[in-house]
């Protein structure tokens, strides 16, 4: 594979190539343009001699001819001076007797409507000139090679070819040097990039200039960064509490059987030893289930069938689920600014998935309230439906709110309190974020309050 900078080479050196080229080639063809008029010019001027010297002054001679055109240094080439009288069909005067038939053969193609005919015979050039005198009319035709014209657009043909090649060369070593220039800065960017490894992740690429390409690329890079080295953090804090929430059930199991086999005991003790243990692999099931359900949200985010979903319903079909598993927990139903249109209550997403979204917040809610109670607000205005869920629980501390949906995160007071293993908030981040949208959370000393914005329908 060519790499970039011998890339940028070959189409610099192409591009101003081709630009060379054609204007080398316009300047040949103006060249040529120009000498070949100066050229018909001068033949025009010795028609024009020919005929002052013909009919007015009488005098044909060739020497007179050659005395009047002294002043030009450079002499006509195989010059050839006819006139042809129309009305006796004959040359009545030539400079060139011998040579008379060259001119013959071009007078059937002369039109007496033009008063001048520029022709063109091999390396000769030919001017005709209609006059007419009294009654008769007469073509005055001159012939002549312009060699020095041939030889100057000979010489700047040679001189454009070997400035286009000097030109070629030049460009080609100016372009990789420039070209080194320009990709300098991403080799010290690949450097950099190289030096950074899981240990260092919180290094960022540095470029000096961060309004160019390379600068926005860098600003992406670091943005990726960022985004690794949170996901790495999240992976050590997921292992971390995965493997504390994994050791200390297994750790009581293996306790419990090792105190059951020191010696032998009543069947009253083995009883309780086993429904102990019986409690605790129930433990150990719900956070397998639990991590299941999480990777299954993140797994399927794609595949995940969406339909009309209609919201107010949704909300009374969570909550009767809930309390039938807790029926301990008191869940209130508001909707303070119901719509009347039943577009404003439809969301386009998947409906089992948004029930957990809903049983969590609520099983939340029941579980850290004081009372176990739930307050459920709904409201739905300008495409946007929004849900918010208040306990009168103890409030959150402010250190732990920006981790309260990261999964397996759990605070030193709820871990104290409650059973858990700080999944359930973490499926409700995942389960909005596919739904395209919002989960907040604000505590204080009157309670918290989780706050959920779904788009609807109309409005995606």
């Amino acid at each position: 594979m060519i790499n970039i900078r011998t890339r940028l080479t070959y189409q610099f050196v192409l591009l101003v190539t081709l630009i060379l080229l054609l204007f080398s080639v316009g300047v040949y063809f103006f060249s040529r343009l120009y000498l070949q008029k100066r050229f018909y010019k001068r033949l025009q001027d010795r028609a024009l001699t020919t005929t002052t010297l013909l009919f007015d002054l009488k005098q044909t001679d060739s020497t007179v001819l050659r005395l009047i055109d002294a002043p030009n240094r450079e002499p006509l080439l195989n010059e050839n001076i006819s006139v042809y009288n129309e009305k006796t069909r004959q040359v009545i005067f030539s400079t060139n007797p011998a040579n008379s038939r060259f001119h013959e053969q071009f007078i059937p193609l002369l039109n007496p409507a033009s008063q001048t005919v520029f022709l063109n015979r091999n390396e000769y050039q030919i001017v005709a000139i209609h006059l007419t005198r009294g009654q008769t009319g007469n073509w005055v035709i001159v012939s002549g090679i312009d060699q020095a014209g041939s030889d100057a657009l000979d010489d700047l043909k040679k001189i454009l070819i070997v400035m286009v090649l000097v030109a070629i060369l030049l460009l080609g070593v100016s372009g990789w040097f420039f070209a080194d220039r320009a990709l300098a800065p991403m080799w010290g960017i690949v450097q950099q990039v190289n030096a950074i490894f899981p240990a260092n992740v919180q290094k960022r690429v540095r470029h000096p200039n961060s309004s160019d390409e390379i600068g926005v690329l860098v600003a992406t890079f670091n943005q990726l960064l960022d985004r690794i080295e949170q996901a790495l953090n999240t992976q050590k804090m997921f292992i971390a509490n995965v493997s504390h929430e994994l050791k200390n059930p297994l750790t009581r199991i293996s306790s419990q059987i090792d105190v059951a086999l020191i010696q032998k005991r009543e069947p009253e003790v083995y009883e309780r030893t086993l429904q102990s243990l019986q409690e605790d692999a129930q433990t150990l099931t719900q956070l397998t289930n639990t991590l299941l359900e999480l990777a299954n949200t993140v797994a399927q985010a794609r595949d995940l069938p969406l339909e009309p979903v209609r919201m107010d319903e949704l909300l009374w079909e969570a909550r009767l689920q809930l309390q039938q598993w807790h029926t301990d927990y008191q869940v209130q139903l508001n909707f303070p600014d119901f719509p009347d249109e039943e577009d404003a209550l439809i969301v386009r997403g998947n409906k089992p998935s948004l029930k957990v979204l809903l049983m969590n917040l609520m099983e939340n809610a029941g579980k850290f309230s004081t009372n176990n109670t739930a307050v459920v607000t709904f409201a739905a205005r300008a495409g946007i439906i929004t849900i918010t869920v208040f306990n009168e629980g103890p409030p959150i501390p402010q250190t732990d709110l920006p981790h309260i949906f990261q999964p397996f995160f759990r605070g030193n007071a709820t871990a104290q309190s409650s059973k858990g293993h700080g999944v359930g908030l973490a499926v409700v981040a995942q389960v909005t974020e596919l739904h395209q949208g919002q989960i907040s959370v604000q505590s204080g000393p009157q309670g918290t309050t989780f706050t959920l914005t779904l788009p609807t329908a109309t409005a995606i």
